[in-house]
């Protein structure tokens, strides 16, 4: 059987199941490893369903259970008697972890201690036209229903000579477009020699690879974008003109209570200050339905900073209680009414997301082709799909938009 890895979660767990992936390939392991996510208990369930059913279609495979789940409970991912072996997340990247023959069932060392984050060098994306480069891991913060700093660690930069090495290669092999990826990348930096910002280490990065056509970021903390990456936003075009901001609620009290860093003012500012840079600029947010406490004033609040900040593609969690979190000891508000609060902000997204689709008829892009039936993406992240002409999967083509739908833009090759 080929080693399998099935990803649960974050863009950063991609890129690391590549790494993991790439190790069992060379060793000529004959497993099956699901990496796993702690953000919400569902995510939890969804990997301990996935595992059952991995056992069930493959009775004699050797599975192997790691992530940010297993790191923060080994004992209760060993205790299923489906699972083979538990890794932690720093081990699971290591080469020796999956050529030993003689390895203990549970592997998994003290996270906290982490202090340096190495540059895994991934060049095979599967069924990707983008590239994913991990530039930072862990968090120093401590919001109150995130339980991830504890399976992630404490927050460490990946050196700036690293990520353009592991760039310059992504570029060679004909990789169009990287997002840089982490748990917390504007926290990048204050660990390294000269404590470079983000915006200092890309402005380097798009230097130092000029022929990198389109690079991304993974989820920007409001009140942590620097003046560096400011002045990239305006000057720079290589830097998509699509930011994802981690605003999670638009009320100030239960954004308070999260223990987040901004306010929904906050959120404003930085939606207008990169229209003013950037007129065309695109949003995508992360946003938590039902945060214990919060009335329906407050999630009015939510859905009209949405609207008011001009937040365009929503993920939206419905909020999930985590052991160990300070949010999971607060008055916890009923589970019917939480999905109810969810289904509104994702209609919500939606309609923000048609009303975006509508305004780019007519228009021109540069679409990433990432499949055989011309599906991809614009520079805006708006998923697009030609209905004329054709663009080779991996490359950039520009498009006019014929028309739109709800599940976004049809394009024609120019």
């Amino acid at each position: 059987m080929k080693p399998r890895v099935l990803n649960f979660g974050c863009r950063l767990n991609t890129v690391e199941g590549e790494v993991i992936r790439a190790h069992l390939a060379a060793a000529g392991a004959d497993t099956i490893v699901v990496n796993t996510c702690a953000v919400t208990a569902e995510a939890e369930r969804q990997a301990r369903q996935a595992v059952r059913r991995l056992r069930r279609e493959h009775p004699s495979a050797r599975i192997v259970v790691t992530g940010c789940a297993a790191q923060i409970r080994p004992e209760a991912w060993a205790a299923m008697p489906e699972v083979d072996r538990v890794v932690g997340n720093q081990e699971k990247l290591e080469a020796a972890t999956w050529a030993a023959t003689d390895a203990p069932r549970v592997a998994v060392a003290d996270i906290m201690a982490a202090r340096e984050t190495a540059g895994h060098l991934v060049t095979e994306f599967s069924a990707r036209a983008r590239a994913f480069v991990q530039v930072q891991a862990g968090c120093d913060h401590r919001c109150t229903f995130c339980i991830i700093p504890y399976g992630r660690g404490p927050s460490r930069s990946v050196p700036i000579g690293e990520v353009v090495r592991q760039v310059r290669a992504l570029v060679a092999r004909g990789y169009r477009e990287v997002v840089l990826t982490g748990v917390d990348i504007t926290a990048y930096g204050p660990d390294l020699p000269g404590s470079p910002s983000l915006g200092q280490m890309v402005r380097r990065l798009l230097s130092l690879v000029p022929d990198l056509p389109r690079l991304r970021l993974s989820s920007l903390d409001p009140v942590e974008i620097d003046e560096d990456l400011w002045r990239l936003i305006a000057e720079e075009p290589r830097l998509m003109p699509h930011l994802h901001l981690s605003v999670q609620a638009g009320d100030d009290l239960i954004l308070k209570r999260m223990k987040r860093r901004h306010l929904r003012a906050d959120v404003i500012r930085v939606a207008e200050r990169a229209r003013r840079l950037r007129p065309d600029m695109a949003f995508g947010a992360d946003l938590i339905a039902g945060f214990p406490t919060e009335t329906e004033a407050m999630a009015a609040n939510t859905r009209a900073l949405v609207e008011e900040a001009g937040l365009t593609f929503l993920h939206v969690f419905p909020f999930s209680a985590r052991d160990g979190t300070p949010a999971a000891r607060m008055p916890q508000l009923p589970r019917a009414l939480i999905r109810e609060r969810a289904a509104a902000l994702r209609a919500l997204g939606a309609r923000m997301a048609r009303a975006f689709y509508a305004a780019r008829v007519g228009s021109e892009a540069d679409l990433l082709a990432e499949r055989e039936t011309g599906e991809g993406h614009t520079e805006h992240f708006a998923p697009a799909r030609l209905v004329a002409g054709r663009i080779a999967p991996g490359a950039i083509g520009r498009v006019r938009i014929a028309a739109a739908n709800d599940d976004g833009l049809l394009a024609e090759a120019v």
